[in-house]
């Protein structure tokens, strides 16, 4: 391995469950199996498996995903375990690694396999309570006190910090050729909206996106309207609420070549928005769920918050009618200061290892 650690060969067993996750692990993965051997899996949901076509990761899907309601999550989570504990005995792994994974903390507590985790969402309360005790390493974003974790069960001691945003190693990547074939630039201004998440634990379930996307329609009806459902019910609640005044994304295109012939980007306040921010995109989040790291970016002026639809549309008036040149700046002055955490992962998994 690169910077002058050196592991003994190892079979790592990599479960990722989300979109954010595969772009998050997606250089880490390939850098790792160039010496180990790994096995990448994950859950039937179709944005992960589109994207994963699309940035080329093969993953072996083990169980799906859960919906919305509390007993469906429930069991699609037990039968997943269950499916992923016969999985996992035969594969046999020296280390897990997941992005707090509740199904690869339970099967690598129950089969003593050491988990390291990454974790940038301590908001995600009930996650948080199924994994943080059960896992061994917890990598964090500097900026989210350990205090934050420490709470759900985990020693300090046993949290490592790296100086980035996960955002940043996303927004670091290559994109895809077939990616740029997708998108084609626009003669209008394009204004793009991410609905928020409705199927996490953590969700409000309010559906703040709706009076947003009337006001922008209401005000800039001569631009381009996109809007990027999360799940296939979204898609066709918004193309029967809006009809032709939008356009629906219904399929997955990666999001970097999206952002990037974007004039300004309204997003509910998650990883996305990082991501546009840190590419020097004019942003708004309307902050769906609270957290650590758009608070942060608020604060550095890289992320404008408005809650409420007449105020963004005014914001976006704004954007508008300049250059935002000293956004696209400090952008890039935040996106280069961030650093790499795979040397740090190398690290905690030799110390393990010993």
């Amino acid at each position: 391995m690169r910077f002058g650690i050196k592991l003994k060969y190892l079979k790592i067993w990599f479960d990722v469950l989300t979109p954010k996750q595969i772009l998050f692990f997606e250089s880490m993965i390939k850098r790792i199996k160039k010496n180990h051997t790994v096995l990448c899996t994950s859950r039937d949901y179709d944005q992960v498996t589109q994207l994963a076509k699309i940035r080329n990761l093969k993953l072996v899907i083990v169980g799906k995903h859960g919906g919305s309601k509390r007993h469906d999550k429930l069991n699609a989570s037990l039968r997943r375990a269950k499916l992923l504990s016969t999985r996992i005995k035969g594969f046999s792994p020296d280390l897990t690694i997941s992005f707090c994974s509740p199904e690869a903390a339970r099967v690598s507590y129950g089969l003593n396999i050491d988990h390291i985790c990454f974790s940038d969402s301590p908001h995600a309360n009930a996650v948080m309570r199924l994994v943080i005790p059960l896992v061994q390493k917890l990598l964090i974003p500097w900026i989210i006190p350990k205090k934050e974790f420490t709470k759900f069960g985990i020693n300090s001691k046993d949290i490592i910090s790296y100086r980035a945003i996960d955002a940043a190693i996303i927004a670091k990547r290559k994109v895809s050729k077939n990616s740029k074939k997708l998108v084609k630039k626009s003669k209008r201004k394009v204004i793009l909206v991410r609905v928020e998440e409705e199927y996490a634990s953590y969700s409000s379930k309010k559906r703040p996106a709706i009076p947003i996307i009337k006001e922008i329609i209401k005000n800039f009806y001569d631009e381009e309207i996109v809007v990027m459902a999360r799940y296939t019910s979204q898609a066709r609640h918004l193309e029967q609420t809006f009809g032709k005044k939008i356009r629906v994304l219904n399929k997955v295109i990666d999001s970097k070549i999206l952002l990037e012939n974007t004039d300004v980007f309204v997003g509910s306040g998650g990883t996305m928005t990082a991501e546009s921010a840190l590419l020097g995109t004019p942003t708004i989040s309307y902050d769906a769920v609270p957290n650590i790291i758009e608070a942060y970016l608020v604060r550095k002026k890289l992320v404008i918050r408005k809650t409420n639809p007449k105020q963004i549309v005014i914001s976006i008036r704004k954007i508008f009618g300049s250059k935002n040149l000293e956004i696209k700046k400090k952008s890039k002055k935040m996106l280069d200061s961030m650093e790499d955490p795979y040397p740090i992962l190398v690290k905690t998994m030799k110390s393990m290892l010993k």
